[in-house]
């Protein structure tokens, strides 16, 4: 079991880092100002030592891409390097980040997506560029297949996991409260069939708070404290995710603030603020908008607010 974590100290910056979707990857951080001003070596360099991590590498890509002037650097890159795995993917990415924010059309990004998944076919990361895309545009059947597309590259594949888990979860939003709603089944399978060390673990975690989002938005969630976050099946789901934290704290993750947002965000709801302390100590600045916006908050004062309630600094 690991030991309790640090204090955070004072001198913590917490505004500045917050929601920041590199998370706490500080050579990213670094990379992407340079890559902003149009200085893309470093990004070649980042990408290429990063290798087939695929998470890490999904990870990395995504946050290249949502930079407003990504496609434009990414073509810069090609007419340097034609044929370059690694930019063809991020102009495939970035591709789709301009047709999520209405400025490109879908059709345009799929090409581009499927241009980079010939290219470099043992990489998820343009089937992760499909699945985004078509959580925003496409059918069911067709998401399910861009997430099988990944899975079959990367079996963890932690971000499309989430995806999935989130589009389960708006499934049947009128069942209510039903503990035996597929996306429950979905996240335990996939836990199940992840290695004991594996972030999936906390998967079920996810799953209960995208239920939680699609039930309040449906105006199902008046009673949520005591019979969503508080049933047998929840409590289960709770205190294995904070064992297996425990245990494993899959610091080298490249989203495991992702996780740790969820699970503190869980662990409040189910009225235990001593174990969410904790998980907040861990978090430290890199609060993601996800699940503190559930439902329909201001995720920045969501968030202060309920580190402040945890942490006794109210």
């Amino acid at each position: 079991m690991s030991p309790p974590p640090p204090p955070l100290g004072r001198a913590r910056k917490r505004d500045a880092q917050l929601f920041d979707s590199a998370l706490c990857d500080t050579e990213l951080v670094d990379v992407r100002t340079q890559f902003t001003q149009g200085r893309w070596s470093r990004a070649r360099s980042l990408l290429v030592t990063t290798g087939d991590d695929w998470d890490r590498r999904g990870h990395r890509l995504v946050v290249l891409a949502e930079t407003p002037a990504a496609s434009a650097w990414a073509r810069e890159w090609l007419l340097a390097e034609p044929g370059s795995a690694d930019a063809v993917t991020l102009l495939a990415c970035a591709a789709v980040f301009t047709a999520l924010r209405r400025k490109g059309t879908p059709e345009a990004a799929e090409e581009a997506c499927r241009r980079a998944a010939a290219l470099y076919p043992a990489d998820p990361t343009p089937w992760l560029g499909l699945l985004l895309l078509s959580r925003a545009f496409g059918t069911e059947e067709e998401f399910s297949r861009h997430f099988d597309q990944v899975r079959a590259r990367h079996r963890e594949h932690h971000h499309a996991h989430h995806l999935m888990v989130s589009r389960l979860a708006e499934r049947s939003p009128a069942a209510g409260h039903d503990p035996l709603h597929e996306v429950y089944d979905f996240a335990a399978w996939a836990a199940e069939e992840s290695p004991a060390d594996s972030p999936l673990a906390v998967l079920p975690v996810i799953a209960h708070a995208e239920r939680y989002r699609v039930l309040a938005a449906g105006g199902h969630a008046q009673d949520t404290g005591a019979e969503h976050w508080s049933g047998r099946r929840a409590r289960q789901v709770l205190r294995s995710a904070f064992d297996w934290w425990l245990e494993w704290e899959r610091e080298d993750h490249p989203r495991n603030r992702v996780d740790l947002n969820f699970l503190a965000h869980a662990k409040l709801c189910e009225g235990r603020p001593a174990e969410a302390a904790a998980l907040f100590q861990r978090i430290g600045s890199h609060a993601t908008r996800a699940p503190w916006s559930y439902p329909d908050l201001d995720p920045h004062k969501a968030f202060l607010a309920a580190r402040s309630a945890a942490l006794g600094t109210s």
